[in-house]
């Protein structure tokens, strides 16, 4: 009979104890808990509903469009230099570049590209920009794991179903501005997370110690107001979220353990964040209602606040045939808060004033025409800039996250044209067409990859369901 060492003996009885250790982790999870990571966990062999995958594969679209345009951007290109600097191992993509790196700095450049202006999604309910750090994650782990497209969609679905959820529970806009902490970046961090490991094929007991290593990781602070570069809000809200989140998912498909339940027991997530809402909205109709179908797209490549008054501007001028010097003053009225974002910037994409001068020299605002820096001195905008007055409402704030604006253009002759624009193009409550996200792609993607590439990229995007292997997307992404 052969001996059994000391060293046999105690493996033997660490593995017969791991059942058991499941086990109870189970049986000590809240309920809340089991229903999320259970619900993280079947994600990758869940089924969508077509209008869902529809949606997702415009989400995809949009962002990958904000990423390749915005590596044009300074932000952009000082994420690339970064990547280029940095010369990690060679496996994920760099968007619009040629540089390969390891998932965890690729999720970051990418996510910095992504937001390198204000081109990506909007998450109104949950006061997030989900896209911007969730379709990083995804990418990176999923080039890491060569999953395929239908993999890709269903963990960028997850990353909307559980990051915005988050800040939804936290309380949206009122916790950013009570806790000065970025509802942006804990919604990326989180979302990031789940697509992630969605990605990388974890059970449910993972998904827990995924959270559990996000939930240390939340971080942000609503200072990103204050960057006049976007550089650092660029990493803000995508670059940062989409590191942390990759970072979670890997930690633990290497072997890493963690808290089986961080949202009860002692000194747990919500004991630290203080939720303003009920906790249950954490799991509220998950699998019923998708986040993906709640999320806005941009029409207009600038800053949100600035979306609804460009419609109504637009409408005005086809209703009403007029030239600048016809006009002697321009109202704008949106929510009070908003104002303030985009209240005579110094970046001319999320600068009302400027761009309302734009729109009405150019009869509209390209992604070019937003980000002319040069024209925020030309005495002709100046001159029609100076007709414009932003009106921070009060009324108009109580309908947020709704984004509501009014118009009024006073003509010389005394004639005042009004236009309230109550839903804008792009939102869940006035959707964009398939044809329309795609024209808007198309202008962004094109100037920068070729028209040739950005149609084939178009045809393997919106045809995920049968793409093999997202490393397969990689020279669709990538330039010399």
């Amino acid at each position: 009979m052969n001996k059994i060492t000391r060293r046999q003996a105690v493996q033997t009885a660490l593995a017969a104890a791991i059942p058991y250790r499941a086990l109870a982790a189970e049986l000590t999870a809240s309920p809340l808990m089991t229903t999320l990571s259970n619900y993280m966990a079947a994600a990758a062999g869940r089924g969508l509903p077509e209008p869902v995958v529809e949606k997702t594969k415009h989400i995809i679209l949009d962002t990958l469009a904000a990423m390749i345009s915005g590596s044009e951007l300074p932000p952009g290109k000082f994420a690339i230099n970064f990547a280029r600097l940095y010369k990690g191992e060679k496996i994920s993509t760099v968007v619009a570049s040629n540089i390969m790196c390891g998932p965890i700095e690729a999720a970051l450049c990418n996510g910095m590209l992504a937001h390198s202006d204000e081109t990506d999604d909007t998450h109104p309910p949950s006061q997030s920009h989900p896209g911007a750090s969730v379709v990083p994650a995804a990418l990176a782990v999923g080039e890491q794991f060569g999953i395929d497209g239908t993999r890709f969609l269903r963990a960028v679905a997850l990353g909307y179903d559980i990051g915005p959820r988050v800040t939804i529970t936290l309380g949206k806009l009122q916790y950013m501005v009570d806790s000065h902490r970025s509802t942006h970046a804990i919604s990326g961090t989180f979302g990031s997370a789940a697509a992630a490991a969605c990605a990388a094929g974890l059970n449910a007991r993972q998904m827990r110690w995924v959270l559990s290593y996000t939930a240390q990781q939340a971080g942000g602070l609503a200072s990103w107001q204050r960057d006049t570069d976007h550089i650092e809000k660029s990493f803000d809200f995508g670059g940062m979220a989409a590191r942390n989140g990759v970072t979670s998912a890997l930690l633990v498909q290497a072997g890493g353990t963690g808290v089986d339940d961080i949202l009860s027991g002692a000194d747990n997530f919500l004991d630290a964040f203080v939720p303003k809402n009920s906790a249950d909205l954490l799991i509220e109709k998950l699998g019923e209602r998708y986040e993906v179908t709640r999320t806005n797209f941009k029409k207009w490549t600038v800053g949100a606040p600035i979306q609804a008054p460009l419609d109504a501007m637009e409408n005005l001028l086809k209703k009403n045939r007029f030239e600048p010097d016809q006009v002697k003053q321009v109202a704008v009225r949106v929510a009070a808060d908003e104002a303030t974002i985009v209240d005579n910037r110094e970046i001319p994409d999320i600068c009302m004033q400027h761009l309302v001068a734009v729109m009405l020299i150019d009869k509209t605002v390209t992604f070019k025409t937003a980000h002319e820096v040069a024209r925020m001195k030309d005495p002709a905008v100046l001159k029609q800039r100076a007709k414009v007055k932003l009106v921070h409402d009060e009324e108009l704030e109580r309908l947020m996250p709704k984004r509501v604006a009014v118009v009024e253009v006073a003509l010389m002759d005394g004639k005042v044209l009004t236009e309230r624009v109550e839903a804008v193009r792009g939102t869940a409550d006035n959707p964009m067409t398939r044809e329309e996200v795609t024209a808007k792609a198309r202008e962004l993607i094109t100037p920068v990859l070729g028209a040739a590439t950005t149609g084939k990229l178009f045809d393997r995007i919106l045809d995920l369901d049968h793409v093999k292997n997202v490393r397969d997307l990689r020279p669709l992404l990538q330039k010399a």
